[in-house]
């Protein structure tokens, strides 16, 4: 299984000094919009992600929590890495939808795990739900999200 430039680069710099700040914001580079949440990949392997995100002002709604699009971020980040860890570059990966529970609110930073188990690649194109939890920092769920992907071979 050949690993994708993301995970290759995750390897690469997480074990280093401000390696997972380095990755993370190139990560936002590659993706821009990831950059609302000022999010930091923590951990990353075949089948687990976990991103956590700070609460600050530009994550707020109307009531001062978590905006509930802001949530949906940190799951589909935390899915995104998990897919990048997980699907080698023989397949691709794209979101086909996504379930969101919002179940507290979300008053302090959040951390987001998403996990699954590794499946078999082969030729014929699937779908793979991708469960997420996000939680606060007292380890409450905020929110649950499942990420349906849809892998295939790559043309």
């Amino acid at each position: 299984m050949t690993a994708t430039t993301t995970y290759r680069a995750w390897q690469a710099l997480a074990g280093k000094p401000l390696g997972p700040r380095l990755f993370s914001a190139a990560a936002v580079l590659r993706v821009p919009y990831f950059g609302t949440i000022l999010p930091t990949v923590v951990d990353m392997r075949p089948g687990r992600a976990e991103v956590r995100a700070p609460k600050w002002w530009g994550v707020h709604n109307h009531i001062g929590t978590f905006h509930a699009i802001a949530v949906c971020n940190m799951a589909e980040i935390a899915m995104g890495m998990l897919a990048e860890a997980t699907v080698p570059t023989t397949h691709r990966w794209i979101p086909k939808g996504m379930v969101v529970a919002y179940t507290a609110k979300a008053t302090t930073s959040l951390t987001a795990v998403a996990t699954a188990e590794v499946p078999q690649f082969g030729p014929d194109p699937f779908d793979l739900p991708v469960p997420v939890s996000i939680r606060d920092r007292a380890d409450q769920e905020v929110a649950t999200a499942t990420i349906t992907i849809r892998i295939s071979p790559a043309k």
